[in-house]
């Protein structure tokens, strides 16, 4: 029988579990939302022991709604990889500008919020209030999850649409099992560091195909801007002490039980240099890790 895979999803309210969720299921997935922690443990043996093996991919989801016995879960964890069950922990993640925006458009409440509904228009001199009561929500949140997002792979949501959320999760999931997993991802400093990052590297001092018109419309993948950039002193220094950097320190991270390590590479604009970086990185790695990649710039197109 072959062994049983559980994806746990959790992280931030507002952040995107349910598509993730919604991913799972379209990969064929068993899916629980919400499940309560005291029953996790109970739920994998009777999923395991089930004679129906067209269930052995299972996902469950879990967050802050589970209350005071969410610190059960990391204890949880560490005990199913020590049973042998395929485990897989993602944690969705988002900027807080972003969290309270998503919340301020949908009317939604965050679950830990305390706050009384919304005054109808016109009523609207306590919305300051609201506010700050959100973003505290939000801080007692991330306080809450640490020890969780300590043991997943994050994921931020910050700048992807759903779509977007949908591939990379099953990228992940089809993603071979591995000691470690590297995710190489590309992003523009002007729209932030993305928070899932556990190495950034910054590439603005290179030379930017941005200011040569037959490139500008293209990309860091297009041969024209590969060929511009590949020649170039500074980019081939720029690879050597980032791949340099990496061959000495992941096989230690990979000692370190640690299964996923993030590294994102940017530019201005997220298009040229970080792109070529990433792909050039992820070539290069892949015969030594699982690697994954991403350009969060170009997939939000």
């Amino acid at each position: 029988m072959n062994k049983l895979e559980l994806v746990l999803i959790t992280g931030m309210s507002g952040s995107g579990k349910s598509v993730a969720l919604r991913a799972l299921e379209d990969a064929g997935y068993y899916c629980v939302d919400n499940l309560p922690p005291e029953l996790l443990l109970s739920f994998v043996d009777l999923q395991a022991q089930a004679t129906n093996t067209t269930n052995r991919c299972v996902a469950v989801a879990m967050d802050v709604r589970s209350g005071q016995s969410l610190p059960l879960v990391p204890a949880q964890l560490r005990a199913l990889r020590q049973r042998g069950v395929a485990l897989q922990s993602l944690f969705l993640d988002s900027t807080t500008d972003t969290l309270v925006r998503r919340f301020s458009e949908t009317r939604r409440r965050h679950p830990l919020s305390a706050m009384p509904e919304r005054q109808p228009p016109g009523q609207g001199s306590e919305a300051p209030d609201l506010q700050r009561a959100l973003i505290e929500a939000i801080e007692l949140e991330r306080e809450m999850l640490a020890d969780l997002r300590e043991q997943s792979l994050v994921v931020d949501t910050s700048a992807i649409r759903a779509a977007q959320l949908q591939a990379h999760v099953k990228a992940l999931i089809a993603a071979p099992d591995s000691q470690l997993t590297l995710v190489f991802e590309s992003f523009a400093f002007k729209r932030g560091i993305p928070v899932d990052a556990d190495y950034v590297f910054d590439v603005r001092m290179l030379p930017n195909p941005h200011y040569e018109p037959e490139l500008r419309a293209l990309t860091g993948q297009d041969k024209p801007v590969i060929d511009y950039l590949a020649p170039l002193e500074e980019v081939g220094r720029m690879y050597q002490d980032i791949e340099a950097f990496l061959s000495h320190w992941l096989p230690a991270l990979a000692s370190n039980q640690r299964s996923y390590v993030t590294v994102a590479v940017g530019c201005t604009g997220g298009q040229h240099r970080s792109v070529y970086l990433v792909e050039k990185l992820a070539a290069a790695f892949a015969a030594r890790w699982t690697t994954l990649k991403r350009h969060r710039e170009l997939d939000s197109r």
